[in-house]
């Protein structure tokens, strides 16, 4: 278990749950600051943000591989260096978004793109940094991150084993100390099946960390899902309103469904409890209502037990129902009336 900003991260803590504002905000600030404040009341541990500009992602270049060409891809046809322009948060509102994030309780940071990016992240005080999906393959970005002290959270989008076992040697070998794993899949909204979750035991058990969920499904199945596998941070894009449009907009959480996830992943977790069998105290009340035998039609003194006149009803203050062939044939000792629960006393 490690701290963020005050908030425990660790599976004996509810999920921390991030709501990722990246390109959403449609270049205003007021929306942006409107998204820290929707995010803080449903309830929201972190907010994040994304620190590029398009001239640290790429240049200003219009070759067919500066365009986006997979016909599935919510970008399909945008020219990289025009979609990075769209998207990018201001660095010059890094501070009053992060400023309000606080103000109303929230963690707040985000992931960098670039070096350039840790170095102007690191004069805002920002309590941790996340490193992208598309951004684990590179060393010298993970390295830099890590030698911040500060805890990081990796995205494994298409990384193989190989790749993520580099990029958690160089993080841990540069100061890195709090680490967490994000199951994530790249691609844009992702499909249940292509979630895999069974991942999230098998990263946290590799390579000895926290670890989570990065989750571009729609809905929040999947989050909850991970929790109950050992998520203990969840991260979701999230906007005012998906029918306001925006880059990152048709996969990402409405207020209403933000503060769903909250509230599911707290309870998922909250049931995953420890091993235990019997009744627990919470249910020892209930015990009466399982079935015992009764007495259920009057008797007299000497008179047989049989089948017509013993049953296994409710409720069960009586023997229990494994005893029914025993005292069938034995004789009550005293005469019994319908409605009493039968007892080793009254049997002779």
């Amino acid at each position: 278990m490690f701290m963020i900003d005050q908030r425990p991260i660790g599976c004996e803590h509810a999920p921390f749950v991030i709501a990722e504002m990246s390109g959403n905000h449609n270049h205003s600030l007021d929306r942006a600051i409107a998204i820290v404040e929707a995010a803080a009341k449903a309830g929201a541990h972190a907010l994040k943000l994304q620190t590029y500009t398009a001239d640290t992602m790429t240049i200003d270049a219009h070759r067919g591989e500066f365009t986006i060409k997979d016909d599935k891809s919510l970008w399909a046809g945008r020219n990289l260096y025009d979609l990075y322009k769209e998207a990018h948060t201001p660095w010059e509102w890094h501070a009053p978004i992060m400023e309000r994030a606080r103000l109303l309780g929230m963690a707040v940071f985000s992931t960098p793109f670039d070096e350039s990016a840790v170095d102007f992240l690191e004069t805002l005080d920002v309590p941790a940094y996340k490193i992208a999906s598309f951004e684990n393959s590179h060393i010298p970005l993970i390295r830099k991150v890590a030698a911040t002290g500060k805890p990081l959270i990796m995205s494994t989008g298409m990384a193989s084993i190989a790749e993520l076992d580099e990029a958690v040697r160089a993080a841990r070998e540069a100061g890195c100390r709090d680490l967490v794993l994000l199951k994530c899949t790249s691609t844009y909204p992702a499909t249940p099946e292509n979630t895999n979750l069974a991942t999230i035991p098998h990263l946290r058990d590799l390579f000895g960390c926290q670890v989570g969920l990065s989750d571009h499904t729609m809905g929040v199945g999947a989050s909850v899902a991970a929790v109950a596998l050992g998520a203990t941070v969840i991260e979701k894009h999230f906007t005012l309103s998906r029918a306001d449009g925006g880059v990152d907009s048709a996969f990402s959480l409405e207020p209403h469904e933000l503060a769903a996830l909250v509230v599911e992943t707290g309870r998922a977790h909250a049931a995953m409890g420890r091993i235990t069998y019997g009744p627990t105290e919470a249910e020892k009340a209930s015990l009466v209502f399982r079935r015992s035998l009764y007495v259920v039609k009057d008797m007299a003194a000497g008179e047989a037990l049989s089948p017509e006149n013993v049953r296994a009803i409710r409720p069960g203050l009586g023997l229990p129902p494994k005893e029914l062939d025993r005292v069938l044939g034995l004789h009550v000792k005293a005469p019994v009336v319908r409605g009493t629960p039968l007892r080793w006393d009254l049997i002779g």
